[in-house]
C-alpha cells in the first residue's frame, strides 16, 4: 500500500489533466434558501465554508473542471410556480458565470467543456432536476434546453402526472404515453435524460425508449445499499448496450446501509420543527446539527463511495460511470467528501485499489464529455428525421 500522501499527490497530479466533471450540485438552491439569490452576500469567489459545500477555491483544490450544476425545484412547487422557479435557477447560473468570468465558462456542448478545461476554466453546464418544471409542456422543455439545460431528471423524490418517482407510490408503472414522448423529444433536441430520483420501472422504460445514452446524474448501486434512490443491477447491465453513465453520489443514506435509518430518523426530526427535510436554509442546517451532535451518525468515506463504484465497473464496465456527489443537495457528507474539494481523496483511494490512470480519466472526466457528445451526435439524425413534437399529455395520456 502506498503511503496516504503519496496517493494523495498522484490523485492531484492526475486530477490536473483529467479533472472531474460532477454530475450534480445544488449550489444554486443553496443560493435561493440562504441568501435569495444576492450573490454579494455569498461571494463564491471566497471560501464559504461556513455556509456552503461549494466556492471557486474549493472547486479548484478539488480538481473540477465541469460541474452540472443542479437547475432544481422542489415538488411543493407546482405548475406555473414551479416553470418560474427553474427559470429563477437557471438565471442564477448564469450570472455566476458572468460574475467569475475568469473561473467559470457556461457550457452548452462536449467541445464547449473541452474548450473550458483548455483555458483553465471550469465548465458550468445545466441540469434541470425534476420533470414539474416543465408543466407537462413540450414547448417548456425545448425553452429550457434553448436556455442552456442540457440534462433533465425526469422525476424528483415524488410521482408525477407522466412518470414514476422512485420513492414515492407508483401510479404508472414507469413511463406514461407522454413520458415516452418526453424522452423521445429530449433526444431530438440533444437533451440527456437523467434517471436518478426515477422508479426501476420508469428507468427500464426510458431504456427502452431513448435512442440517445442516458444519465444518472447522482445514484449509487442499489446492490451495495439497498435504498430505492439506487440503481438496480440489470439496470447499470443495460446501461453498456445504451451507452450510458451512472454517476456515483456521495449522500450517506444512498453509499451506507447504516445511514439509511438514522437518516430517516433525521428526516422526521425535520418535520417536527416545521422544516422540510431538504431545507437548506440556515435554520434548516441548525437543526440538522443539533440532530448530529445529539445522535452521532454512521460514518460514509471515500472507501464507502469507492465499494459503489467497484460494484459499478464491475457490472455496467469502466465507460459507464462517473461522479455526481450532490454537494450543497445534502445535509451530510463523508468524513472525507466533506465538500467540492473532497474528490482527490476519492481518487487517491481508487489508485489504492488499483484502478489504472486510464481508468480514473474515464471516470473523471472522459465518459461524462462522451456522453453529452453521443446525446448530440443523435440529436442531429433525429432532427433530421422529425420536428418538434406538438403533443400533449391530455392527447396521449386521456
Amino acid at each position: 500500500m502506498a503511503p496516504a500522501a503519496e496517493l494523495l499527490e498522484r490523485a492531484r497530479e492526475l486530477l490536473a489533466v483529467h479533472p472531474v466533471a460532477d454530475g450534480h450540485n445544488d449550489l444554486p438552491w443553496a443560493l435561493r434558501e440562504q441568501v435569495a439569490y444576492d450573490l454579494d452576500r455569498r461571494d463564491i469567489g471566497a471560501d464559504q465554508s461556513a455556509h456552503l459545500h461549494t466556492d471557486i477555491p474549493r472547486l479548484r483544490a478539488g480538481g473540477v473542471g465541469a460541474q452540472f450544476w443542479s437547475v432544481y425545484v422542489r415538488t411543493d412547487l407546482t405548475g406555473d410556480a414551479a416553470v418560474s422557479a427553474c427559470l429563477e435557477q437557471i438565471d442564477v447560473v448564469r450570472r455566476l458565470a458572468d460574475r467569475y468570468p475568469d473561473d467559470l465558462r457556461l457550457a452548452f456542448t462536449a467541445d464547449d467543456m473541452e474548450a473550458a478545461r483548455a483555458e483553465g476554466r471550469i465548465a458550468s453546464l445545466m441540469g434541470a432536476e425534476g420533470g414539474h418544471s416543465i408543466n407537462n409542456s413540450l414547448a417548456t422543455l425545448r425553452a429550457l434546453y434553448r436556455l442552456g439545460v442540457r440534462y433533465m431528471t425526469l422525476t424528483h423524490n415524488d410521482t408525477i402526472d407522466w412518470a414514476d418517482s422512485a420513492t414515492d407510490a407508483p401510479r404508472h408503472g414507469g413511463l406514461t404515453r407522454f413520458g415516452e414522448e418526453v424522452v423521445r423529444e429530449m433526444n431530438r433536441l440533444g437533451m440527456l435524460v437523467d434517471l436518478s430520483h426515477t422508479a426501476p420501472a420508469t428507468m427500464r422504460d426510458a431504456l427502452r425508449v431513448s435512442t440517445a445514452p442516458v444519465l444518472f446524474s447522482h445514484s449509487s448501486a442499489r446492490a451495495v445499499c439497498d435504498h430505492p434512490r439506487n440503481v438496480p443491477d440489470d439496470v447499470l447491465e443495460a446501461l453498456a448496450a445504451n451507452g450510458g453513465v451512472a454517476m456515483v453520489t456521495f449522500v450517506p443514506k444512498f453509499v451506507l446501509p447504516e445511514a439509511v435509518a438514522w437518516t430517516a430518523a433525521a428526516d422526521e426530526n425535520m418535520r417536527a420543527h416545521g422544516l422540510h427535510p431538504l431545507d437548506g436554509t440556515e435554520r434548516g442546517l441548525a437543526v440538522q446539527r443539533a440532530f448530529e451532535e445529539a445522535n452521532p451518525r454512521p460514518e460514509a468515506t471515500a472507501a464507502t463511495v469507492a465499494d459503489h463504484l467497484d460494484h459499478m465497473r464491475e457490472v455496467a464496465g469502466i465507460d459507464h460511470v462517473g461522479i455526481g456527489g450532490d454537494f450543497d443537495g445534502t445535509a451530510f457528507t463523508p468524513s472525507d467528501l466533506s465538500d467540492v474539494s473532497g474528490y482527490p481523496h476519492l481518487v487517491a483511494e481508487l489508485l489504492d485499489r488499483h484502478w489504472s490512470e486510464a481508468d480514473l480519466a474515464r471516470l473523471t472526466w472522459k465518459n461524462a464529455v462522451r456522453v453529452l457528445r453521443d446525446a448530440e451526435d443523435v440529436a442531429r439524425g433525429e432532427q433530421g428525421r422529425r420536428g418538434p413534437s406538438t403533443a400533449t399529455l391530455e392527447q396521449l395520456d386521456g
